[in-house]
């Protein structure tokens, strides 16, 4: 009897002593909150709720959703807001729940659990809030009502979304961030350019949006910074304010070297020759465009063993992409990208350059190239300095002047590939914790489930 008294303890020794390692690997991993806090309120929780653990168990009920969307992404040509819409609700589709989308366009294809509601748009490209207003009520009095609510940014005014409870807007960028894009647009207007509107005028359209912003239910910011700014200036309370920050579809962009090389085969690009800096998106004045181009046209004339070594490709298409030809041959505008040939440009470069000057929201480009396994070179805004790049081991940040830019793109190009590389490993490790678009989904539908039952804002919940 003693030795199985003495055997059993050796066990619980060996049993406790194996648990050590699960609770520091728990320490250092964003998903084991729950193991190590009490029980909380969703709906208080400060910091983004990507953060958290939630199961990827079957939805313990399934709920019935209206989208409303001023536009649905058509094929490569989507906007920030659009994709992150339609990785979303995609994604919300194929776990169970029927999402009745408001929007102005349509996929020419049936996605099933995706009903469209179509009306055409205002003369300012808005959704019509009479027709889709009229569409809603229709469809919220036919059959099941809606358990759900969910508008992207504007896309239902405060005007009718005011009596609605069971509501929730994400916001993709607010009047008091646009500020700080006034204020660098402003410093680099050249004498020839027009002024921009007051900044008066811009600080009333923040007074603006502290009256109505209450008026939504619940408010979802994509950024932590957003997040502070809706509790702390626009004085939402904090159980209304719930951040989760954007995510890309892991799925497509992740590290594929395939991928690359096989768009460097298609442009011609040595395999392990020149540096390959990246760019996506709207080629225009407020992604930062007049500040990189002016910064790469003066180190091609001050170092012409930079311009021979490096290669600047971009995806995309905007006024500035046929001035950027004249930079060079080594620069490559392949114009507007789908989802699936942008995986293959992420793949291609070695660092994603993100001049932008609009500190709104948060980008889903540099999202996509970090779970591609690339760092991101990006402006000193808030939305991404206080949630994306938070470290130089992740990548590199700089001041909106060409100065700043320049002595960047020298750093970059001194720290080499190798660098670069090591620094896209830990970028794609942190990205894979916050910034999947399994994440930001186990997320909003966590924040969908505790608004239409309260039971499920418990974290951890029992009926997981």
């Amino acid at each position: 009897m003693l030795k199985f008294h003495n055997f059993c303890f050796i066990i619980a020794i060996l049993a406790a002593f194996s648990f050590i390692p699960i609770l520091y690997k728990c320490q250092l991993s964003s998903n084991c909150y729950s193991f190590q806090k009490p029980e909380i309120d969703l709906l208080t929780f400060p910091s983004s709720w990507n953060l958290l653990y939630f199961p990827s168990d079957p939805p313990p009920q399934t709920l019935k959703i209206a989208l409303f969307v001023k536009k649905w992404p058509q094929r490569s040509h989507a906007g920030g807001l659009e994709r992150h819409a339609l990785t979303l609700h995609l994604a919300l589709a194929k776990r169970g729940h029927q999402v009745h989308i408001f929007t102005t366009s349509s996929p020419n294809t049936s996605i099933p659990n995706l009903v469209f509601h179509l009306s055409e748009p205002t003369v300012g490209g808005y959704l019509n809030q009479t027709v889709v207003w009229s569409q809603f009520r229709t469809q919220n009095s036919t059959g099941t009502p809606f358990d759900i609510v969910h508008t992207e940014s504007v896309g239902l005014m405060h005007a009718q979304a005011k009596d609605v409870t069971n509501l929730a807007v994400t916001w993709h960028g607010i009047a008091y961030e646009s500020i700080h894009s006034d204020i660098i647009q402003e410093l680099l207007r050249t004498p020839e350019e027009q002024q921009a509107a007051m900044v008066t005028k811009k600080v009333m359209r923040v007074v603006e949006e502290v009256r109505f912003f209450p008026r939504y239910s619940h408010h979802v910011a994509t950024s932590d910074h957003a997040g502070d700014v809706l509790k702390r200036i626009y004085m939402i309370p904090e159980e209304r304010v719930h951040i989760i920050l954007n995510g890309a579809d892991e799925a497509i962009f992740r590290p594929e070297l395939s991928l690359g090389s096989e768009l460097k085969h298609e442009l011609g690009i040595p395999q392990n020759g020149s540096l390959i800096l990246g760019m996506s998106g709207r080629l225009v004045k407020d992604k930062g465009h007049p500040l990189i181009f002016q910064a790469l046209k003066e180190i091609f004339m001050e170092n012409n063993r930079f311009q021979q070594s490096v290669v600047l490709v971009i995806a995309g298409d905007g006024p500035w992409g046929a001035r950027y030809k004249d930079l060079g041959a080594n620069i490559l505008v392949l114009g507007p990208l789908g989802r699936a040939d942008l995986a293959k440009f992420y793949n291609a470069i070695d660092i994603f350059v993100h001049p932008t000057l609009r500190g709104q929201g948060l980008d889903q480009t540099p999202l996509e190239a970090i779970l591609s396994g690339k760092p991101v070179m990006t402006t000193r805004v808030a939305s991404l300095t206080g949630s994306v790049i938070v470290g130089p081991e992740l990548g590199y940040t700089f001041s909106p002047t060409v100065e700043s830019l320049k002595k960047t793109l020298y750093r970059v190009w001194k720290d080499g590939k190798v660098v670069l590389e090591k620094k896209g490993k830990a970028a794609r490790q942190r990205g894979l914790k916050l910034f999947t678009a399994t994440k930001m989904t186990a997320a909003y539908e966590r924040l969908f489930l505790c608004m239409s039952k309260e039971a499920y804002c418990k974290y951890p919940n029992p009926f997981y």
